[in-house]
């Protein structure tokens, strides 16, 4: 009897999971930090989410239609661009920077390199870096309980005390999204144990930072200042990072040991950034700036083809 072999292109592992079902988790995750931004900055926060995602989507679909492409918001890609975008914003910002970043995010980052899965940095970091430099005082300009304030991140860098119950519990000023480390560590640790996330980034990430900051500390006479290490661990948006942004897919390393690297680097990058920079905060511009390095880490990590240079033997 005739046997046929089919052959087909790579690749030749599948999984049921969808790309929707992928960033629909991440979505579900966030929520926690979302309704709390909403809960602690009021209505407001609640606008800058919708006319972030909102235009988010808008500005992928219309870019889509405009080159005759396929229409892919139905992946959610773009609602999770617009969400992370929103959470890091503050959220007195005016109306129309949410809408400029979106267009950045989607249209700049990540259309004009070929969409979903080619982007070489995270889209919605690419655009609060962009906005950052753009319009900085708006940017970093904070508010809670109706006073303008520095953030629990600045009070530190200048010498002040800060409350770290209250930067755990999110009862202070910041961005939307990165001032409860409580309800994005939730998140996070749901996204690893559904393994919608590999755990190496954020734990190589959040512990090489520690080491950082704690060397530091014995370095300039604080000693064992474990108050010092939570305010940084829990202050700004490292926890948003390491397990929401640092993660993605598209822009970090695909092999075990690549992730590893690119955790430790980010630790040693947002530790140099935070301590001897001007601005009190780095995680974002450690997240964009190792992000292009990803490609330079997986040509170093990855594994050999089983065989490959070894030894001929007559």
């Amino acid at each position: 009897m005739e046997q046929t072999m089919k052959i087909s292109s790579s690749p030749h592992i599948r999984d049921r999971e969808t790309t929707t079902n992928l960033m629909g988790q991440v979505i579900v995750a966030l929520m926690p930090a979302a309704i709390f931004g909403i809960y602690n900055f009021g209505v407001r926060a609640l606008g800058i989410i919708l006319i972030t995602v909102v235009s988010c989507v808008i500005f992928e679909a219309g870019y889509q239609k405009l080159i005759g492409a396929k229409v892919t918001v139905m992946d959610l890609s773009a609602v999770l661009t617009g969400l992370l975008l929103a959470l890091n914003l503050p959220s007195e910002v005016p109306f129309w920077i949410p809408v400029l970043g979106s267009f950045f995010a989607i249209i700049v980052v990540k259309q004009l390199f070929g969409g979903l899965g080619q982007n070489f940095m995270n889209p919605a970091l690419g655009a609060r870096c962009f906005l950052l430099i753009s319009f900085t005082g708006r940017m970093t300009t904070f508010t809670y309980d109706a006073v303008t304030t520095a953030t629990p991140l600045a009070q530190l860098k200048a010498g002040e005390s800060v409350d770290v119950l209250s930067m755990l519990l999110g009862t202070t000023a910041g961005t939307i999204g990165e001032t409860s480390a409580a309800a994005l560590i939730i998140g996070g640790l749901v996204l690893i144990f559904r393994r919608v996330i590999n755990f190496r980034i954020p734990v190589f990430y959040i512990g090489s930072f520690s080491v950082f900051i704690m060397i530091y500390a014995l370095a300039t006479g604080k000693g064992i200042d474990l108050a010092f290490l939570l305010a940084h661990l829990f202050g700004g948006g490292l926890m948003l990072g390491a397990f929401f942004m640092a993660t993605d897919y598209v822009t970090s390393p695909i092999t075990p040991n690549g992730k590893i690297i690119f955790g430790i680097l980010l630790g040693f990058l947002t530790f140099l950034f935070r301590i001897y920079g001007g601005s009190a905060e780095g995680v974002s511009y450690a997240i964009i700036l190792s992000n292009l390095l990803v490609p330079l880490i997986e040509r170093v990590t990855v594994p050999k083809a089983f065989g490959k240079g070894a030894a001929k033997h007559e």
